[in-house]
């Protein structure tokens, strides 16, 4: 009998699987490619991008439990007695560690408000209470920071993402992310942290998994991140050797390999801070990361999104240790943009910087190559490339030091200045032209006469030669002509 029942039950399964599957339509088959979108690959691109465009904005994926288990309200700390505060603290820590699907905005609404308010608790708790972070409290706040926040980042929903175009894709769950984060960084920063109680769960691990993070498209999370790995490097003495390790990896990786990572800027920012704490004299670590990491950033396609935190990096380096300057300048000369006028307006832009903290005895080390590579900017056809180098000269302690080695600096820039000053395109850069060579003529009037008659010289010789070559090319062919018409 219950065999006969089983057959019965698998055969009606058989056959409602067989009618579901008959009342499904079938499959449209794809959309060919229009003539025009098989020519026109910026249509294709176009539309992929309008595409992905419409997607919702959540970034993670979670391990979601909202299917498993409803919330239920905790009572209030501020409202249990002080015995039993402890122990309720622990419970909404516990409670705090269910996960809920965000791209799904009709369900769990009553559970993830729950656990919003419990957060919010939370962090007002560790913010304003004494004798709260216990022995047993450290390994269950960890567990809850690392349930929330620590997942694997998806890949771009956008392959052709641009960040200084693009909006990035947000995290969907940032409602209880971000609290999250709030929690952890006023548990970092409570009087009665204790680093040596902390440090068996802030291990690397925990370093290696907040790292990671960085490369959420999110720049609120990124933000978070910035000064909650600064505060661990502050607080945790055994970990910086590691965390400066990782964030070495992490660029040289970028350079070398990827060529992408969303949190650049701010693992620079966080550096900027570190260099400045950096003992003298540098160890030879420090100098090799300056070297062969910030330097060769500078070739990076994405530069502009974190120039001005490496430029800030480069300059506090070369102001704890002023015998970097030449090799520096050096390494920059050697990366200079030879096709993208942006980035060599910021390049010029960091010059400009390391100028303004250079001193003398290493001004005279490297004027030569410098003002060459200066004197091609002034020259260049892209006006904005020519007037960001012609403003060093609106700079007074540049000015300075062009004055004490204007018998060097002048014959470098002279032809450059005088020939822009005949032929450039655009009048700003005439008129900036002409400002800059009244300034030079003022700090060496002799010198500036003898290189305008040389010059001058210089352009008449050529010509004179030409007419000279000229005439052999002019008069040969007709020479030709003349031989074949005499008789033979």
């Amino acid at each position: 009998m219950i065999g006969q029942l089983c057959c019965l039950s698998v055969t009606h399964a058989v056959t409602s699987v067989e009618d579901a599957l008959q009342q499904v339509p079938p499959t449209p088959p794809m959309s060919a490619i229009s003539a025009s979108e098989k020519v026109d690959g910026f249509t294709r691109k176009s539309m992929r991008k309008a595409q992905k465009q419409k997607k919702s904005q959540g970034s993670s994926q979670f391990r979601t439990q909202s299917s498993l288990v409803e919330l239920s309200p905790l009572p209030q700390l501020k409202d249990a007695p002080s015995t039993e505060q402890q122990d309720l603290f622990t419970q909404k820590l516990q409670q705090c560690c269910m996960l809920f699907d965000f791209m799904d905005t009709v369900t769990d609404l009553k559970s993830k408000e729950i656990k919003r308010a419990a957060l919010n608790e939370l962090v007002d708790y560790v913010s304003t209470n004494r004798g709260v972070l216990t022995e047993a409290a450290y390994p269950e706040i960890i567990n809850m920071i690392s349930t929330n926040i620590f997942r694997t980042l998806p890949p771009s929903e956008n392959p052709d993402f641009d960040p200084e175009e693009d909006e990035p894709t947000l995290e969907a769950s940032w409602p209880h992310t971000q609290l999250v984060y709030e929690f952890l960084l006023r548990f970092l920063e409570n009087p009665d942290f204790q680093p040596s109680m902390a440090k068996r769960y802030i291990d690397q691990k925990f370093v290696l998994q907040l790292l990671e993070l960085f490369d959420s498209e999110d720049p609120r999370e990124r933000d978070f991140l910035k000064t909650i790995l600064h505060r661990i490097y502050g607080k945790f003495l055994g970990l910086r050797a590691f965390i400066r390790k990782q964030i070495n990896n992490n660029f040289l990786r970028f350079i070398y390999e990827t060529d992408h990572f969303n949190g650049v800027a701010e693992l620079l920012e966080i550096l900027g801070s570190i260099i400045n704490g950096f003992a003298l004299p540098l160890k030879a670590e420090h100098k090799q990361f300056l070297m062969k990491v910030l330097i060769p950033m500078h070739t990076a396609k994405s530069l502009a999104l974190f120039h001005a935190q490496l430029a800030y990096c480069i300059v506090q380096f070369l102001e704890k240790d002023p015998t970097l300057t030449e090799p520096v300048i050096r390494g920059l000369l050697k990366f200079w943009p030879k096709t993208c006028s942006q980035k060599e307006v910021m390049f010029l832009g960091e010059i400009e910087e390391i100028l303004d903290v250079i001193e003398p005895t290493q001004f005279k080390k490297v004027q030569e190559p410098l003002f060459k590579q200066i004197s091609k900017c002034v020259a260049n056809p892209h006006f904005q490339v020519a007037e960001r180098a012609l403003y060093f000269w609106n700079n007074e302690y540049i000015l300075s030091l062009i004055e004490e080695n204007i018998d060097k600096v002048l014959p470098i820039m002279f032809g450059s200045l005088y020939r822009i000053s005949k032929e450039h395109w655009n009048p700003t850069i005439v008129a900036l032209v002409y400002n800059v060579l009244k300034t030079l003529m003022e700090m060496n009037s002799v010198l500036f006469d003898e290189l305008t008659s040389s010059y001058k010289a210089e352009r008449q010789r050529p010509k004179a030669h030409q007419k000279l070559d000229i005439m052999p090319r002019v008069i040969k062919p007709f020479l030709k002509l003349w031989d074949s018409s005499e008789p033979q």
